[in-house]
């Protein structure tokens, strides 16, 4: 007779207080719980303990030794990648697989030679471009720099949107560079869409279970592992587990005739034991607007009062496309669906064409499809065309140091005028903006961002380049300087159309200047006169003295839009260090790339 697991029997009390504690689990939730269990079961036969933090502890040694171990390199733009390697990271531990988790851009290239299992995650973003944590790894590995990788096991995880031209292209990459260096696949690549969540835990699982042959062990006792939010380590509130504050402020901060709404809102997080670091985002989980889903219902002839099912749970359609559903962000996938539904030629030509299809979704909105394609759709056909609800992501605006238990937003409202007179908005921004009153109710969470931090020595100078609303982190920088005391020199490069109408926080700034602590400040608002200026304009005016800055050992940070801005300050940035720092092109780029492997140039980028 077999002994009996500790757990207890299978048809006693224990198994039915398993049930109802992983009854509202997800399918990935369940899939690593799986992988949990699984390493305890395997620690039984020796006790497997439980440590006082709640970690489970091997207490006897496995069968056998793993002949290697897995290095987890994760490149993340938004948390997402990130979240997704942690989440590996914990299923391997709960297998008792040797594992270590590390950012891409705090690990050495080379090291490349000295493992044995390498699993990369890693996001897109731009044009088909790496994240920022993710770029020098990628160089490296583009241009041949680490030289043969025989011996290696590798595979790759990659998160995307289809919508994009260059879907999953880092992903991709990093699969072709790793192939090139003759190293070895060890699983198909996973190149996920949006709705990654499920796929990725799948994928994980099966990754997870080759790795495990490979290893030539069996699973030993898991080592430590704890829930999602312990690996985290940051707060118990997170993407999918958000804190409800309190919208305390919403301010117009841009002038009566400015062509842009930009907003400054204050968030009080009172109670939450939410912390964040200057570099920080906060995550924001909206509803779409009732109006335009009163629109989108009478264009495909429903109610609203359909009943449909959205992750496993019954619900009228009006509140599924409410709360659970993109409504404002267009995606390839809806045109082409649509098409394959409707009847309408002249839409199944648009469909046939990527090229269209991806400009229309850039452009455009789901209703306005709708409009201009009316099809009469169920609401389980409707319901399949659309995309979960992806919350959106702010740099913040304030440090804690100043602001304590709240949080501080610069958030440019996206409106979009039609040529029948209406306005589109968009989705999280107007949320904001329009229909969270002053007291009211918003879901929020923080999204860590290590790739984006003040120097650790307050003596460091900083140069920061942030127009727009890019001028938020730089907001919660100079907070934070100030509230340290810190002696670094900081300078502020600030930009946007026009000085009377688009000077965000000019009180503030000016304020600054006056005390010291902001030591310059250049500005370029492009339409206060004839000939356009921007803030690559003021840098490259500037460069002799970007460059003695940057040779005391200045910090050089971006933030703002990635597609023109951050390429022309980039290009900005390395023709001063070529004009001034006497380089070729070649040694001024390599010395950028210096800069950023120094974690000296830091973008958030968008």
């Amino acid at each position: 007779m077999s002994e009996k697991s500790s757990l207890g029997p299978l048809n006693g009390p224990h198994l039915t207080k398993l049930a109802e504690a992983v009854a509202n689990l997800s399918q990935s939730e369940l899939i690593w719980a799986s992988g949990y269990l699984f390493g305890l079961a395997q620690g039984q036969g020796g006790a497997a303990g439980v440590t006082t933090s709640g970690t489970v502890a091997a207490t006897a040694p496995a069968a056998a030794q793993p002949s290697g171990s897995l290095t987890i390199l994760f490149g993340s733009q938004t948390g997402n990648a990130k979240g997704v390697a942690e989440s590996v990271k914990a299923q391997a531990e709960a297998r008792g697989i040797p594992v270590s988790l590390v950012a891409m851009n705090d690990y050495k290239p080379k090291q490349l030679k000295k493992e044995t299992h390498v699993l990369i995650v890693t996001s897109t973003y731009g044009e088909g471009e790496p994240p920022e944590a993710a770029a020098d790894l990628h160089a490296q590995l583009k241009g041949g720099k680490i030289g043969k990788l025989f011996g290696l096991q590798y595979a790759v995880l990659g998160l995307g949107d289809s919508s994009y031209e260059f879907f999953c292209q880092t992903a991709k990459d990093f699969d072709a560079f790793f192939e090139k260096a003759e190293a070895t696949r060890l699983q198909d690549a996973a190149i996920l869409d949006v709705d990654y969540r499920d796929a990725a835990a799948s994928w994980a699982t099966a990754f997870l279970d080759k790795l495990a042959s490979a290893l030539t062990a069996a699973p030993a006792a898991a080592a430590a592992v704890g829930g999602s939010a312990a690996v985290a380590g940051h707060s118990a509130y997170d993407k999918f587990n958000p804190f409800t504050a309190t919208l305390s402020t919403n301010q117009k901060i841009t002038g009566r005739d400015s062509t842009k709404d930009i907003r400054h809102f204050e968030i009080n997080l009172e109670g939450s034991g939410i912390t964040y670091q200057p570099g920080d985002a906060l995550g924001i989980w909206f509803d779409n607007d009732a109006v335009v889903v009163a629109e989108i219902l009478s264009l495909t002839g429903l109610t609203g009062d359909e009943q449909v099912t959205v992750s496993g749970k019954a619900a009228a359609l009006s509140d599924a496309l409410t709360s659970q559903f993109e409504l404002t962000r267009l995606h390839a996938g809806f045109i082409t669906g649509l098409a394959e539904i409707s009847a309408d030629e002249q839409l199944k030509a648009l469909a046939a064409d990527k090229d269209e299809t991806r400009k229309l979704a850039a452009n455009a909105q789901i209703v306005d499809v709708l409009k201009r394609f009316p099809t009469k759709l169920t609401a389980e056909q409707l319901v399949g065309l659309l995309r979960a609800l992806s919350p959106r992501l702010y740099s913040i605006a304030s440090a804690q140091s100043e602001v304590e238990e709240e949080v501080h937003l610069t958030v440019g409202v996206v409106r979009y005028p039609q040529e029948d007179g209406s306005v589109r908005s968009g989705g999280a921004s107007s949320f904001l903006a329009d229909r969270v009153p002053e007291g009211g109710d918003v879901r929020v969470f923080i999204e860590h961002n290590d790739n984006f931090r003040l120097p650790a020595n307050p003596e460091t100078p900083v140069i920061m380049v942030g127009p727009g609303t890019g001028i938020a982190p730089f907001r919660s920088f100079i907070q934070e300087r100030d509230a340290q005391g810190a002696e670094g020199k900081n300078w502020l490069f600030f930009g946007n159309p026009h000085f009377t109408q688009d000077f965000l926080y000019q009180v503030e700034w000016q304020k600054y200047v006056k005390s010291g602590l902001l030591t310059k400040i250049d500005l370029a608002f492009s339409r206060d006169q004839d000939k356009k200026i921007y803030v690559q304009d003021k840098l490259k005016a500037k460069g002799a003295e970007v460059w003695q800055w940057l040779q005391d050992g200045a910090h050089f940070y971006v933030c703002g839009d990635a597609n023109r801005m951050a390429k022309d300050v980039h290009e900005a940035l390395v023709n001063i260090v070529a004009e001034h720092g006497g380089k070729s092109a070649e040694q001024a780029e390599e010395y950028v790339n210096e800069l950023r492997r120094a974690k000296r140039y830091q973008r958030d980028v968008y």
